[in-house]
């Protein structure tokens, strides 16, 4: 029978797993532990559909031979099979290669004044209030108007996570974290055919959720908008992403950034440290310890203290997102980003979303961002969009199917100005960005 963990126990089974790991002949070994609880519910056509209950499991265990290392994840909690697992990966340690990066941090490095961050906010809403909820939801989106003909399902979900990592240089923390959200998706129907949209937040206290009608208006109206859609002209146009899309560009920044691309020599930001990136008026930071933020963690995933840093100041690169390998790799130091950037936020300008309309004048309103077409080792950039086309201002008509193409090192350049309107639906908190000189390529109605 495997065991419950919670707070109360949590660092006594990761003591006991590196002290098995220390006893079956490891030099030094770490853990991250990750359990996950809540539920999902989501109604469809005003009827409940489907009831989820969730408790996930997630154990992975590094265990160093010198600088050999063998990795292995399980998600049994039962002292046996995690045994099993240690073993397991000793085994695959000693067949392994050297790897002189490889290693613990140096026990210097760990954190060890672990800040109580105020990212877990435990939603008093049983599962069959959460089911109401989504039919109610579902129902209004439904009536809202009668060209709204379909359902896709509006999901309320509510989980807990308890976060921990250990090693063998006496690091032993954890924190909790919750994540609340909602979601709805609608289709509607004119002549002109169907289309779908939808809407969803996500946030670590409920109190930030909009209310179901909140939800279901802007799903419908999303929708709505999406009717009669045209195609457009192949061109060179300035393009506005809206707040929720331009999240995607920065995190092409993220990833051209992080350090395996860097010492796997794929990214087109390799040896760029103190070059000019972004408009110099561009900055770009992160906030490890924000209150309620997605992204808010106290230590990275090697047992780093997390801190406040710029990544863009002024338009340069100012640092990498590095982890303790990573660095290693690169013969630089960690940032404490071993599992990736926490919270980032960056410059916001005074403009309302109507007065990037007016800036934008006439070009192409991106909405949705579909499929891939990155190429993080030149920075090429073609992808599939849906939105509207702007005249004069104001919106004209939808656009369901272009292909929006640049450069990344240009478009970043390109950025001509930011709004007031900032996302807080995710990691990376974004405005609406308007970039000068696109290639949109369609088939523009006469």
């Amino acid at each position: 029978m495997q065991q419950v963990i919670n707070e109360t126990n949590i660092h006594d089974l990761m003591d006991s797993i590196l002290a098995h790991a220390k006893r079956a002949g490891a030099t030094a070994a770490e853990l991250d532990v990750k359990i996950e609880t809540g539920f999902s519910a989501t109604a469809r056509l005003a009827q409940a559909e489907t009831l989820e209950y969730h408790h996930d499991n997630d154990v992975s265990i590094t265990v160093y031979d010198g600088q050999r290392s063998g990795s292995v994840s399980t998600s049994d909690l039962r002292e046996t099979s995690l045994q099993t697992a240690v073993e397991a990966a000793i085994r695959i340690a000693r067949y392994a290669e050297p790897d002189p990066a490889a290693g613990l941090a140096e026990k210097s490095q760990l954190a060890t004044d672990v800040p109580k961050l105020a990212i877990n906010f435990p939603w008093a809403l049983s599962a069959q209030e959460a089911m109401r909820l989504a039919q109610q939801c579902d129902q209004l989106g439904l009536d809202y108007d009668k060209r709204i003909i379909n359902s896709d399902g509006a999901t309320i979900s509510s989980h807990q996570s308890l976060m921990a990592y250990a090693n063998s240089q006496g690091f032993n923390q954890h924190y909790l974290r919750s994540v609340h959200s909602m979601s709805h998706v609608l289709v509607a129907k004119d002549n002109s055919g169907m289309q779908r949209d939808y809407y969803y937040y996500s946030a670590c206290d409920a109190k930030q959720l909009p209310s179901i009608e909140q939800m279901s208006s802007i799903a419908a109206e999303r929708t709505l908008k999406r009717l009669d859609p045209r195609d457009i002209g192949t061109g060179k146009f300035p393009v506005l992403f809206s707040a929720e899309t331009a999240r995607s560009l920065i995190g092409h920044f993220v990833s051209a950034i992080q350090s395996s691309a860097l010492y796997k020599k794929s990214s087109f930001l390799l040896d760029q440290l103190g070059a000019s990136i972004f408009p110099e008026w561009f900055n770009l930071w992160e906030e490890p310890h924000l209150a309620r933020g997605l992204g808010s963690v106290p230590f990275d995933a090697n047992g780093l203290l997390t801190y406040q840093k710029p990544f863009i100041e002024n338009g340069q690169l100012k640092n990498y997102a590095l982890g303790v390998y990573g660095a290693r790799k690169l013969n630089m130091s960690s940032t404490a980003n071993a599992g990736g950037t926490h919270n980032l936020l960056l410059t916001t300008g005074q403009q309302t979303f109507a007065d990037l309309l007016q800036e934008l004048h006439s070009g192409f309103l991106v909405t949705e961002i579909v499929g891939q077409g990155v190429n993080l080792v030149t920075g090429d950039y073609s992808r599939g969009a849906a939105g509207f086309w702007i005249e004069n201002g104001e919106i004209q008509f939808a656009v369901d199917e272009a292909t929006i193409a640049g450069n990344l090192r240009d478009m970043f350049k390109n950025i001509r100005c930011v709004g007031n309107d900032v996302d807080l639906r995710g990691k990376i908190r974004t405005p609406a960005m308007l970039v000068d000189g696109m290639m949109v390529a369609g088939g523009r109605a006469e």
